[in-house]
């Protein structure tokens, strides 16, 4: 006999689980919590099987009677109605967490922590700007080779031919990673190698003739903008760090007793600790700078506040500032102009690679190698303040490039 409302209503629960039967395998399972489910019982592939049809009274007697009917036309088609289920919900989810975004967000979750924060940011930036509005809501192992070369050339045609290969490796490992967590079957930007034309090498723009560099440093000595900035600029021709290192310096990575920068490893492109010696000249500049901002954090504080280091485009805005062109030199180029005259000099490559902090291939090896020449990096170190002093002094008194010009 069917069930009525009335019925289901006022089913009393019992200490054992109860069944009321409506009829076509669906029957109302009152457990003895209190809890009323509906089931649908029914048979396939000679297996007897149930299926949840939802709990009652969220669930009506007339949408569970409608939800058995659409069961029994599957099985009457030869298809099990929870196998239909699972596929149902594998959609739903393919919908929602594993689309593009969603695996490449979880990739970039995971990387995030060997990452140093300017290169994390560049991913995502890259990822949010270039390829999650074209791909970003597309099943991640549905997206097809030309799809993403047409992704991909959108950002060549824009004139970003080497953002174009760093997003194609980007995408790479994410289908990769989709692949290992069973969301893809294969790495689709793998069907692409060669389908981008080759990127041209970029080296940055450096000086290295001894009045260029005379000439640099006289125009940074007669910097007309803040202190601060000079400050950036002086100390970062002197420990030719990173731009990205010295703009983030915080005072609590100093020694000033042994003269030593210690600059933690998750802010260090190769993941270890990096000691930065300190001349005597660097010294001088960070007693000068610490009258003006050792209150702080930062040694090089955001001037709109106190709590985030400065923009990576001062340094080469103030590089502009005196009459430098991008062609000619950015704040990465003190590295290329220290690199350049210290082996000129005779010293030794392996303590110029070191204290360059170039990636060690070997991150074992890295990890334990930061205070490896340390002595002879500090010689060195003095040595290239003391040079650069020389080149000053020894140079012809001439204005600063592009005063004319100067804001």
């Amino acid at each position: 006999m069917a069930l009525t409302d009335t019925q289901i209503r006022n089913a009393k629960h019992g200490p054992k689980a109860l069944k009321l039967f409506d009829g076509g395998g669906l029957f109302l399972l009152l457990s003895p919590n209190g809890g009323k489910w509906w089931r649908l019982k029914y048979r396939f592939g000679g297996k007897e099987k149930l299926l949840s049809l939802g709990v009652y009274p969220d669930v009506g007697l007339k949408v569970a009677r409608i939800r058995r009917e659409e069961a029994r036309s599957l099985l009457t088609n030869g298809v099990d109605p929870s196998e239909h289920r699972k596929a149902s919900k594998r959609a739903e989810r393919a919908i929602t967490e594993d689309t593009f975004e969603a695996v490449a967000r979880e990739w970039y979750a995971k990387m995030r922590p060997r990452w140093v924060a300017s290169h994390a940011d560049k991913i995502i930036r890259r990822f949010e700007k270039d390829l999650f509005p074209w791909i970003g809501t597309r099943p991640v192992g549905e997206v097809t080779a030309p799809e993403l070369l047409a992704v991909l050339r959108r950002i060549e045609e824009r004139g970003a031919l080497d953002t174009a290969h760093r997003a194609h490796q980007n995408c790479g490992q994410v289908f990769r990673y989709a692949v290992a967590t069973g969301r893809a079957e294969r790495d689709t930007a793998a069907d692409l190698r060669g389908a981008l034309p080759p990127a041209k090498a970029t080296h940055y723009p450096t000086i290295t003739g001894r009045k260029e560099i005379a000439d640099l440093l006289r125009s940074i000595e007669g910097y007309g903008g803040s202190m601060v900035t000079r400050c950036a600029l002086t100390l970062g021709l002197l420990t030719f760090v990173r731009p990205g290192e010295l703009r983030r310096a915080e005072w609590s990575e100093f020694d000033l007793e042994h003269a030593e920068w210690r600059i933690p490893a998750h802010k260090m492109k190769s993941r270890a600790l990096h000691i930065v010696p300190l001349a005597k000249q660097s010294l001088a500049v960070l007693k000068e700078l610490h009258s003006l901002t050792g209150h702080g954090r930062y040694l090089f504080p955001s001037e709109r506040t106190g709590d985030r280091p400065m923009s990576e485009n001062t340094v080469n805005g103030a590089i502009r500032r005196l009459g430098y062109s991008k062609a000619e030199l950015t704040g990465h180029s003190f590295r290329s102009i220290a690199s350049t005259l210290l082996n000129e000099n005779g010293w030794n490559g392996d303590w110029i690679e070191r204290q360059l902090a170039h990636a060690e291939r070997d991150e074992v090896r890295a990890a334990y190698n930061h205070a490896e020449h340390l002595p002879e990096r500090k010689k060195m170190m003095q040595w290239w303040a003391d040079h650069l002093d020389k080149l000053k002094a020894g140079a012809e008194v001439i204005p600063m490039r592009g005063l004319e010009h100067a804001g």
